[in-house]
C-alpha cells in the first residue's frame, strides 16, 4: 500500500470501445518491456451501469468541471488511491463550475440524429413498407428529402476502403447517380447504432445468410445496389446531417447535433 493510483473519469464518441482498444495497444506493447519493474495494470468499467457504481465511489459532482464523462478508467497497482480528474475542453479554457455527471449517466440513452438514404430504384417502390418499418422500431423522421446526387456527394458517402479502389468508385457512383435518392434524418435514443444494426452488412448476400431480415438482405441485390446507405458513425452522421440538412431539421435539433456545430 506504498504506491498511488490513478483515477480518471474520461470523455469520448464510442467510449468504451476506443478506451478498451487503446488498453488493449498499451497493454501489447508493455508485453516487450522490461519486467524487472513493476508496471501499472489497468482496469476500466465496461457498462454505464458500472461505471456509474464506481464513480459515485470516488469523485463528488463537486470534482468535476463543464463536460460530461463518458467513459472510466482505474489504473491501479493495488496500493492507496489519489484521486485525479481530467478534462480537455477544445477551445475553452478550464471552467470551476460543476455539472452533474451523475444525473447524466443515470438519464439513459441520448436521443441522436442519423441519416438514411435509399437508394435510387428502392424507395419510389418500396416507401410504405420502409416508413412503417422505421415506426415500429421507434425512429422519429425530422428531416426528408429527394434529391439527384452529385458525384463529390455520392463519393464522399463511400467507405474509406472503397474510395481507394477507381472501378469500385466508378460503379457505386455511376448508380448513387443514376436516379433519384431519398435522403430521411431519422431520431431516436442510439440512433447511429440501431440503424446500421437493421441495415446489416454492406454485401446483401452476407447480410442474408446472417439475417434474412436485414434491410439489405431484403432490398438489396450487390454490394452496389445494396438499398440503403446509413450513417456509420456518429461522427459521420453529424456530417451528414449538415450535408444533406444545412437549413435545419423539421423539429429541434438533438442536444448532440448543437454541441458539434462549429
Amino acid at each position: 500500500m506504498s504506491s498511488p493510483v490513478l483515477v480518471c473519469a474520461l470523455r469520448g464518441i464510442d467510449a468504451f470501445r476506443a478506451l478498451g482498444a487503446a488498453l488493449k495497444g498499451w497493454t501489447q506493447g508493455r508485453d516487450g518491456l522490461s519486467t524487472g519493474d513493476s508496471l501499472p495494470q489497468a482496469v476500466m468499467a465496461l457498462t454505464p451501469e458500472v461505471t456509474f457504481r464506481q464513480a459515485i465511489l470516488f469523485f463528488t459532482e463537486a470534482d468535476f468541471v463543464t463536460g460530461k464523462a463518458r467513459f472510466y478508467c482505474l489504473l491501479s497497482r493495488n496500493t492507496k488511491l489519489t484521486q485525479i480528474c481530467f478534462s480537455s475542453l477544445v477551445g475553452e479554457s478550464w471552467r470551476c463550475r460543476a455539472e452533474s455527471l451523475f444525473s447524466y449517466l443515470q438519464a439513459g440513452a441520448q436521443v441522436l440524429c442519423t441519416v438514411l438514404l435509399i437508394k435510387p430504384g428502392v424507395w419510389s417502390r418500396r416507401l410504405p413498407r420502409i416508413l412503417r418499418n422505421l415506426h415500429l422500431e421507434k425512429f422519429s423522421v425530422v428531416g426528408v428529402k429527394h434529391l439527384d446526387l452529385e458525384a463529390a456527394t455520392a463519393w464522399a458517402l463511400l467507405p474509406p476502403e472503397v474510395q481507394q479502389d477507381p472501378a469500385a468508385v466508378e460503379a457505386h457512383c455511376t448508380y448513387l447517380t443514376s436516379g433519384t435518392a431519398l435522403v430521411l434524418c431519422l431520431q431516436r435514443p442510439n440512433a447511429v447504432k440501431k440503424l446500421m444494426d437493421l441495415l446489416g452488412p454492406e454485401d446483401p448476400q452476407l447480410a442474408q445468410a446472417l439475417d434474412p431480415c436485414l434491410w439489405r438482405a431484403q432490398y438489396g441485390t450487390s454490394r452496389v445496389q445494396n438499398g440503403f446507405y446509413g450513417s456509420r458513425s456518429y461522427p459521420v452522421a453529424v456530417r451528414d446531417v449538415k450535408l444533406f440538412f444545412p437549413e435545419g431539421l423539421c423539429c429541434a435539433q438533438c442536444q448532440t447535433v448543437q454541441e458539434e456545430e462549429v
